[in-house]
């Protein structure tokens, strides 16, 4: 519980890091990997924990608890990291505690790192939801406003500065969420004395999951050179069976750094190089990179090291994978490589049991093999950024990825203004900048289901939209909409038009013998108003695992699966013309907050929360393999789909 002092507190302290963030946009976020002149030590594993459960939230800032080992502020207990608070504990309070939470690890820095001043060193969070304040040995290193990406600091200074070689991280972590925020929400103060105690409040949120919290992703220390590559960007396109690699490095620490690019084909040949901070490869007999279950090779990743040499001799090297690939957009089509491409994929959340939203390696090649096992080539990052390694996985499987910012549940018309709007800008310059790469991401999307029909929603997705585009124009731009097609104000704006609809479920419930109709009318009007390509980006239902009824009944396997079935018939005749794709929600059944319409969570996934199938995935499955075998010309089977392919 808290007071409104808690709430004003967060939101001064959220616009001055907006500042700060926006000041600190030129700088790189490089995947922090391991070459001849970087380290990479990762320092997740066990934290200690605490929560400031003190009324205004904020007697972790007043008693300076960053100045001190946490455990001497009093009591404290164990968490992991990366990995949500909410589920750890027996007490439901940290379950559902909104406000700040104190992690802290004692850890060594090798010793030839601080000793020579020409090595940077860098403490990395992969992500921490939502508003974070970072220390190193109690002095303020950074801070950052969102979750779901990467934030940074050159902590070699502070290190220096202070005697031996261990050094006490502490990040303080709040999931406030204000109509400021991405995602939006608000506080509720509930005033009625003879029903609530004082200063009782509860966080509101507009979407339909839980809203976990903690320290997401891992943290890593790593180190450069002094004089360090920065920032790569990549752009590809091929002409014939000539591939072109347009590159562009950014280094830092030095103004005359000798730049030096080579290209390798996965046997090691180098099959091109160049000289120069920009320029273009050239690379013949190219290999292209496909999205699996269009190409007998998909997936083709070449290698580009980049040497970057100070004027002191230093050298600084980083190898980045690169796929090279076209992406381009018909008022009919989505190609890929000038080929029709058709999204049969999934919707996912970055969630499981105990560990929430935590990044974990086994649950993410089970996904992928699950995702592989049903012929799905693309999945939505809904409803925010995943994880980096999450998009290095796509760029090896070559399943292709929407890529989707967490501008989810803005349905308040004061989120629509001015200070919104700069944090919407910023946050998809964090997201360009991290992701622009990846050859699996094909498409950003900027929000998903807004209250687009609002006044303000023209000028606000005018804007965002023509930002995106001026941060990456080799890819388009949507976002999800669940407006009227009349009335939706963003459409005009998006390269490709992403409806979610819920015929027979949120809309005439029960009645499955509606679809078709609804269904067909949907896509005749968007497509009619704004001649562009369609994708159903949602559509499903609820079916609890082993509930059975036949006739189907709403929330049994039979009905979930005759929902699909009826869904199915439409696209079939609508991919013929308009209709570029189609994304089951949901993957896996999912956590949300505590309601009378959810039932431990949301239901509509197609495989439960712990990854089996229900009877629609077999559905999906003999679909995904027919679609694929008519779609890309080749002669496919689900039979040789085996584990030693799913590692290639």
């Amino acid at each position: 519980m808290g007071s409104s002092g808690a709430e004003r507190a967060a939101e001064r302290l959220l616009l001055a890091a907006l500042c700060s963030v926006c000041q600190a946009l030129q700088d790189g976020m490089l995947f922090p990997t391991e070459s001849p002149s970087r380290e990479v030590k990762d320092v997740s594993g066990l934290w200690i924990f605490r929560a400031d459960e003190s009324p205004e939230r904020s007697r972790g800032f007043e008693q300076q608890w960053y100045k001190s080992p946490l455990a001497e502020t009093g009591p404290v207990i164990d968490m992991p990291v990366p990995s949500s608070y909410n589920d750890i504990t027996q007490d439901a309070q940290i379950r559902d505690f909104i406000g700040w939470v104190w992690y802290e690890k004692d850890v060594w820095v090798p010793a030839r790192w601080i000793q020579d001043r020409g090595t940077r060193i860098v403490l990395r969070v992969g992500s921490a939801h939502y508003y974070s304040v970072l220390w190193v040995n109690g002095v303020k290193v950074t801070e950052h406003v969102g979750g779901h990406l990467p934030f940074e600091a050159d902590i070699s200074g502070v290190l220096r500065q202070t005697s031996g070689n261990q050094c006490r991280i502490t990040i303080a972590v709040n999931n406030t969420l204000t109509l400021e925020t991405l995602p939006p929400g608000t506080i509720q103060y509930m005033t009625d004395r003879s029903r609530y105690p004082a200063g009782y409040f509860v966080q509101n949120t507009n979407f339909d999951f839980f809203n976990y919290a903690g320290i997401h992703r891992p943290v890593l220390l790593y180190t450069t050179p002094k004089a360090h590559i920065d920032d790569i960007t990549v752009e590809t396109t091929f002409s014939d069976n000539i591939g072109l690699v347009s590159f562009n490095v950014s280094v830092l620490g030095s103004s005359k750094a000798a730049v030096k690019v080579t290209l390798s084909a996965q046997d090691g040949r180098c099959v091109a190089s160049a000289d120069g901070s920009r320029g273009v490869l050239k690379v013949t007999d190219v290999n292209l990179w496909w999205p699996y279950l269009m190409h007998e090779n998909p997936a083709y990743l070449y290698s580009m090291e980049v040497q970057a040499t100070a004027e002191d001799g230093q050298t600084d090297v980083y190898t980045l994978p690169v796929g090279i690939r076209t992406v381009k957009v018909t008022s009919t089509q989505f190609l890929i490589n000038n080929k029709p491409f058709y999204f049969h994929g999934v919707n996912k959340h970055e969630d499981a049991d105990i560990r929430g939203k935590g990044f974990d390696w086994p649950l993410v090649v089970k996904d992928f093999n699950l995702m592989k096992w049903m012929g799905a080539n693309s999945f939505r990052t809904s409803h925010y950024p995943y994880a980096e390694e999450i998009l290095q996985m796509a760029d090896r499987h070559g399943i292709v990825i929407i890529d989707e910012c967490p501008g989810v549940g803005i349905k308040d018309i004061r989120s629509f203004g001015n200070v919104s709007l700069a944090h919407h800008l910023t946050v998809m310059e964090e997201l360009v900048r991290r992701d622009k790469n990846h050859p699996s991401v094909v498409m950003w999307s900027v929000a998903n289901e807004p209250a687009s029909e609002m006044p303000p929603a023209g000028f606000y997705f005018k804007e965002l939209v023509s930002h995106t585009r001026s941060l990456d124009s080799s890819r388009p731009v949507t976002y999800i909409t669940a407006s009227n097609y009349a009335r939706d104000l963003g459409a005009p704006y998006v390269d490709v038009i992403c409806v979610n609809s819920y015929f027979s479920w949120y809309q005439d419930p029960g009645h499955t013998e509606l679809i078709g109709l609804q269904l067909n009318t949907q896509f005749d009007n968007w497509y009619g108003k704004y001649q562009k390509p369609i994708i159903q980006s949602e559509y499903g239902a609820d079916a609890v695992p082993g509930l059975h009824s036949d006739p189907p009944m709403m929330f049994t396997e039979e009905y979930q699966k005759t929902v699909l079935q009826n869904y199915h018939n439409v696209f079939d005749q609508k991919r013929k013309e308009f209709v570029i794709g189609e994304l089951i929600w949901n993957f896996a059944d999912f956590m949300t907050s505590q309601s009378i319409i959810r039932v431990v969570g949301n239901k509509k996934g197609i495989f439960t929360r712990q990854r089996q199938p229900k009877a629609g995935a077999f559905l999906l499955r003999e679909r995904y393999w027919r679609i694929a075998n008519e779609t890309a010309g080749l002669s496919v089977s689900r039979s040789s789909f085996t584990s030693k392919e799913i590692n290639r």
